[in-house]
């Protein structure tokens, strides 16, 4: 009776190993993106050569509750970024609409925050994003809607997100600067590297998204 007994809790352990080990080899593997991945239309020819190592580079701006918010906030949590403009009649609505299901399925994860960048930061002014944030229910201190000096915005987005695309870009004759409208939502890690691009128009991409940060945000 106590073989059998031993037998029975050696079997177990054997099956639970292996479903265990299963789900660890099922789980997705997310790429960690360098420049070198990306299409050279994406990246500044000078960080196509940078090869490996990338991380989001530093950044400071204020967010709807006219507070500083900066690289530091974000190191060692997830987070998603986006580019985007309050009076954007087309895109940006839907974008906004997806980016409230994302939040609305991580509210209360501390360590997940959304930061939502502006490309007119002449028109969105800190009250006039704490107006549309308030609009669309961000959560203070989990979704900031950040503004700041252009130049400095859209350095970021070229050189840290790479998230402008030829397609995407209409030069409206603002000198060395186009007009950055993109419809990416970017997947960044705790350590800064960014993991993925996701259609922010796209309701199947935003799945995909949200179980990506479920697995972010599982590996510690």
């Amino acid at each position: 009776m106590r073989l059998i007994v031993i037998i029975g809790i050696v079997v177990a352990g054997i099956t639970i190993a292996y479903f265990m080990s299963k789900e660890q080899m099922d789980q997705k593997k997310l790429p960690v993106i360098q420049p070198k991945d990306l299409k050279s239309e994406m990246v500044n020819p000078e960080l196509l050569n940078v090869g490996i190592g990338h991380r989001i580079g530093d950044f400071s701006f204020r967010n709807q509750q006219n507070e500083i918010v900066e690289l530091e906030d974000v190191k060692g949590k997830i987070f998603v970024a986006e580019y985007f403009f309050t009076t954007c009649g087309s895109i940006c609505p839907v974008m906004t609409q997806q980016m409230t299901r994302v939040q609305k399925e991580f509210k209360g994860e501390s360590d997940f925050k959304i930061l939502s960048f502006t490309v007119d930061p002449a028109t969105d002014s800190v009250s006039v994003m704490r107006r549309y944030a308030t609009k669309h229910g961000a959560v203070d201190g989990q979704w900031h809607f950040l503004t700041g000096k252009k130049e400095e915005l859209y350095a970021l987005a070229r050189n840290s997100f790479f998230v402008l695309k030829p397609a995407e870009a209409q030069n409206l004759g603002d000198a060395g600067s186009d007009f950055i409208h993109t419809n990416n939502f970017v997947l960044v890690d705790r350590e800064l590297r960014i993991r993925g691009y996701y259609d922010g128009t796209s309701i199947s991409d935003v799945n995909e998204l949200m179980e990506d940060i479920k697995i972010l945000l599982n590996k510690k």
